[in-house]
């Protein structure tokens, strides 16, 4: 088996996709559903507690068999198959992709087994408060230091799953910014925090700079002997952990085989595990495997990770729309739109293809949005009377976690309007004004769950890695490679030691010139 590399470009069904744009272009999708009164039932997909209505999009029965065709002669079958056998598809870093297997526990791997049960022994003793600080206190906080996918997953599930929280305060620290490392600290107690550095490498600049700064702070009022109290690490590099004070017995591996953006389900996840207890991380787990088993096994026709990719290759190649909005119903989905900027944009931000040729189409889509009902009074403006047209994905859920029916009855009242309001506009109406016009003809989206369980958002997190996949692969492009984010930290390093006054070296003009505006 090898994974393809397929120029898409040269495919039978992207010919025929053009040609079918140009006609379906101009076509407006509330006469697409005069025309068909089952449209609504025809163009939605339902699986365990997800139901996608995908009937507002410009297409029809032609435009989604010449999308199923395509994903045909690129052969996704095959690379599905890759992906999930081991196969090494990260093929510039010569790394299998696996992050399915983390989930998986009817085949997964001795070490992910061991691992998963370490976290369950850890934050069980954490929670029950058996664990103690250096002056035999319980905790009462949990700080995880990183940055990436090792910070970016674990915040936004914290987040999202605060309905089944227990007692214990969970906080973040990424960024390198000082300012934001001292307020988090304000708020610590040195004798009641723990605090969890992820590093695969443990060398990473911002995570290693702000480990470094917090436990500088921890040892003004204990000493090197409590740090193993205090600081637990998932990491690869036993040594530089041990270096940092933190005891073997408290070092969580992780694996090459797991890119950073997809590794929330490993010992990155610990944070989560101590935030909503084993049982609930193990839920998250399963309800993405769940999710793997629909992705690897059902017909593209019906499958819903392969329908969304394929819609979103319809918008950003053919009508060239280059952004998709992402709107969760939901408050406790406030992260997960950030969390999606790193694990698509960094995956599909790409134009070199599998070939090493650059490419001569749209790859990767830039994501945006916010939680509604709050984006309706922001962005929506935009999306319904802009000059651009902008594919938006709704999320939303069916029951309230807090049983709150009449704001639950509001909250789906805006989520569904909002679509039919992108749709039909203000056509068929009496308007006073050429500003109260609206065309509408606004493709989205309609992902409705049944309620926010681990197990449902699970899933969900899921669905998204492999739409991102089946992007990638049709792109012809390697998605789980970051070579982008490299450039970037190397010239840092020449920049910091100008700032630091170790030297100068051979700077470009303007980088001078702000370093020397910096310095005033």
């Amino acid at each position: 088996m090898s994974f393809p590399s397929i120029n898409p470009v040269n495919t039978k069904a992207w010919g025929q996709l053009q040609k079918h744009f140009d006609e379906l272009k101009n076509q407006h999708i509330s006469q697409l559903f005069s025309d068909d009164d089952s449209r609504a039932a025809r163009f939605s997909l339902e699986w365990e507690n997800f139901y996608l209505d995908y009937s507002k999009n410009r297409v029809n029965s032609q435009t989604m068999d010449l999308l199923l065709q395509l994903a045909d002669e690129v052969k996704l079958k095959d690379a599905i198959a890759a992906q999930f056998s081991g196969e090494h598809i990260n093929q510039t870093e010569d790394r299998a992709v696996r992050h399915t297997a983390l989930r998986d526990f009817e085949n997964m791997p001795k070490e992910v087994k061991k691992t998963l049960k370490k976290m369950r022994v850890f934050s069980k003793k954490v929670i029950d408060k058996s664990w103690k600080g250096f002056t035999s206190k319980a905790i009462t906080d949990v700080v995880n230091i990183g940055i990436g996918g090792s910070d970016l997953g674990p915040d936004m599930v914290t987040e999202a799953l605060s309905f089944y929280k227990n007692h214990l305060r969970v906080h973040y620290i990424s960024n390198v910014d000082g300012d934001h490392v001292q307020e988090t600290l304000k708020k610590l107690n040195r004798e009641t925090t723990l605090f969890i550095i992820v590093s695969k490498t443990f060398t990473t600049q911002e995570t290693l700079t702000n480990a470094s700064t917090v436990r500088n702070w921890f040892l003004k009022e204990a000493t090197i002997l409590d740090i193993e109290s205090h600081f637990v690490a998932v990491s690869t590099n036993l040594k530089e952990v041990q270096n940092f004070g933190i005891a073997p017995e408290n070092i969580f591996p992780m694996w090459d085989w797991v890119g950073g953006r997809f590794s929330l389900w490993s010992a990155v996840g610990l944070s989560i595990c101590c935030a909503v207890g084993y049982s609930n991380f193990e839920k998250l787990l399963r309800g993405a495997h769940q999710m793997d088993c629909h992705f690897k096994n059902t017909s593209f026709k019906h499958n819903l990770p392969v329908v969304m990719a394929l819609l979103s290759v319809w918008y950003n190649n053919f009508f060239k729309t280059e952004t998709e909005a992402i709107v969760p119903y939901s408050q406790y989905l406030s992260k997960f739109v950030p969390y999606l900027q790193q694990a698509i944009m960094e995956s599909n931000g790409k134009q070199i293809d599998r070939n090493q040729m650059s490419v001569n189409y749209q790859t990767g889509t830039v994501i945006w949005g916010s939680t509604g009902t709050n984006a309706q009074h922001a962005f929506f403006q935009l999306l319904h009377q802009g000059t651009k047209l902008i594919p938006v994905d709704f999320i939303t859920f069916a029951k309230a976690l807090y049983k709150q029916d009449h704001h639950q009855e509001i909250l789906l009242a805006n989520c569904f309007a909002q679509s039919e309001a992108l749709l039909n506009g203000t056509k068929g109406e009496v308007v006073e004004n050429s500003y109260k016009q609206f065309e509408g003809n606004r493709p989205s989206n309609t992902l409705l769950i049944k309620q926010l369980t681990p197990e449902n958002f699970g899933a969900l997190i899921a669905l998204y890695e492999h739409k991102l996949f089946v992007q990638g692969v049709i792109w012809n492009i390697f998605s789980y490679d970051q070579w982008g984010v490299e450039l970037g930290k190397k010239l840092a390093k020449g920049t910091l030691n100008a700032l630091q006054n170790k030297s100068s070296g051979n700077m470009h003009p303007a980088t001078e010139k702000l370093l020397l505006k910096s310095k005033r």
